[in-house]
């Protein structure tokens, strides 16, 4: 393993590794968009269009990337993303990843859809905070308690997807029968045949289904089927007035992940919430959207003056990335896949081994750039006319 992580370089080198590691329909699962996969390919490519300006001769000691989100201080702006199903790329994965988070000095966000519950995580990280993704169901009594279990946990930020009240279309899902654990097909034995490591993490978990869930909904007693039970309990009626209610009965710091219109930002920034993520669901729901960081700009306009931070996510796989994100007005930015992709290769090792790769370049490109700390990064990085 040591020899491997030495000659990982970048995030698809990490990317290359899992796909070979994970089995089929969890890699598909996480490395996939909704029908044509346009929007999800263009919030990786419309980073690369954005040309950034190179200064010399200017002192380049003392860099650093550290900065807040929400007031809590972060090693650089960048947070673990709430992924869905992050125990099926590798066994105990959101512990793992929550792990390697708190040691590298960022936030984790644990998604609802985890495997791992929120108890699990608390209990393998010794009590230290982590953030909270919530997705609200029709079962408001499930979320009530779902709110609760985050606050006996000691989160320290509850996030509203308000992106998911139904689920785009899949297409690899569809194809592959995704189901966590994989249903015994053939098709699936003969794929499980060939990802022996991940087999037998697997066999020494007793993860391996979805812990939120499981036994803590109303007669939910299994749950093999994301989609179907999303279908059924996804609340398609979510409105404004739900998080008002939710912020509520959370009475902490509260996110809003899934804006991309300015007039939803600025609902947003009237809501009360404390940070809203410019967000596509990494190109997972609407299909034909702009790419996240496209949409960044006007949005971050339009709420200009507000206390509201605003964040994005979706494409960033670099430090590079999270760099002209910050210039284009995110304070902070989320990673979702390139976090997925070191964990499907390597565990917590991999995790670690990403956000390494992503603070190199940011410090680096920072340093070419003209500066020395995050904070004072704005768009006279860029290069006029490529944003």
């Amino acid at each position: 393993m040591g020899a491997d992580l030495s000659k990982i370089t970048c995030i698809e080198d990490l990317r290359r590794v899992a796909r070979r590691r994970v089995p089929r329909m969890f890699y598909d699962y996480a490395d996939s968009g909704s029908y044509t996969e346009g929007t999800y390919r263009a919030n990786e490519a419309d980073f690369q269009k954005i040309l950034l300006r190179q200064r010399v001769a200017v002192n380049m000691e003392g860099r650093s990337t550290r900065t807040t989100l929400i007031g809590q201080d972060a090693a650089m702006p960048t947070a673990i993303a709430p992924t869905g199903l992050t125990g099926m790329q590798h066994a105990d994965g959101e512990i793992l990843g929550a792990r390697a988070a708190k040691a590298f000095g960022i936030p984790f966000t644990l998604s609802t859809m985890s495997i791992c519950s929120i108890e699990d995580v608390a209990a393998g990280t010794g009590g230290h905070p982590f953030w909270f993704q919530l997705y609200v169901m029709r079962d408001r009594d499930f979320i009530e308690r779902l709110i609760d279990r985050a606050k006996a946990a000691g989160c320290s930020a509850l996030m509203l997807t308000l992106d998911l009240q139904i689920l785009g279309q899949r297409h690899k899902d569809i194809k592959n029968g995704m189901s966590a654990p994989p249903r015994p097909t053939l098709a699936n034995l003969l794929n499980l045949a060939t990802k022996p490591a991940w087999c037998w993490h697997m066999l020494g978990t007793r993860r391996r289904t979805f812990g939120n869930i499981v036994g803590h909904a109303k007669g939910v007693g299994d749950l093999s089927s994301l989609s179907s039970w999303t279908a059924e309990q996804f609340d398609p009626q979510l409105n404004w007035n739900d998080v008002e209610w939710i912020k509520k009965r959370w009475g902490g710091k509260l996110i809003l992940k899934g804006i991309m219109d300015a007039e939803d930002a600025r609902l947003a920034a009237g809501s009360g919430a404390d940070a809203f993520i410019v967000s596509n669901h990494g190109g997972r729901q609407l299909d034909g959207a702009p790419s996240s960081i496209a949409a960044l700009p006007a949005i971050a306009d339009a709420v200009a003056g507000s206390p509201i931070e605003v964040w994005m996510d979706g494409g960033i796989r670099s430090g590079q990335d999270v760099l002209k994100a910050r210039a284009l007005g995110a304070r902070g930015t989320l990673i979702g896949r390139s976090f997925l992709y070191g964990l499907g290769a390597y565990g917590e090792a991999g995790v670690a081994c990403a956000l390494r790769i992503i603070q190199k370049e940011l410090d680096i490109t920072m340093a070419f750039c003209g500066h020395t700390d995050i904070n004072t990064v704005d768009k006279g990085v860029l290069l006029p006319g490529t944003y």
